[in-house]
């Protein structure tokens, strides 16, 4: 992504029973940069985190109300992430405690990658394929 790129229009959301803590794993094993968290005490009530090379998640804590219009499980989350050096990624994020579902490979299409899950369960998947280009 350039710096003249536009903001990220796709946000991937998701729930967490420890938002705060999961916000702490997900900028210490992946990198990612806290940009806002509201909520008070243990309560999430939206954060926004940003990845390096651009876009970013949305996150909150888990509601127990029967009417949340939002009502995402904890750990159904999944995710592909782009980034440059995967195994110095993945290094980060075992040491940090990310649960290993799958080493870093080479993949038949062209992608390094490796995939985790967090302390939520949410999984994790972090290579360098870039996807195909967009036809005009």
């Amino acid at each position: 992504m350039t710096h003249n790129a536009p903001p990220p229009q796709v946000w991937p959301t998701l729930r967490a029973r420890d938002a705060r803590g999961l916000i702490r794993f997900l900028v210490d094993a992946f990198g990612f940069r806290e940009v806002v968290v509201y909520g008070e005490g243990d309560v999430v009530q939206h954060a926004q985190l940003a990845w390096p090379a651009g876009g970013g998640i949305m996150l909150g804590s888990v509601r127990d109300d029967p009417d949340d219009a939002w009502a995402l499980q904890p750990g159904t989350f999944g995710a592909y992430v782009v980034t440059d050096d995967v195994d110095a990624l993945y290094a980060r994020a075992t040491a940090a405690g990310a649960k290993v579902t799958q080493e870093p490979a080479d993949r038949s299409y062209g992608s390094r990658e490796f995939a985790v899950l967090d302390p939520e369960g949410n999984r994790w998947s972090f290579g360098d394929y870039r996807g195909e280009p967009v036809p005009d």
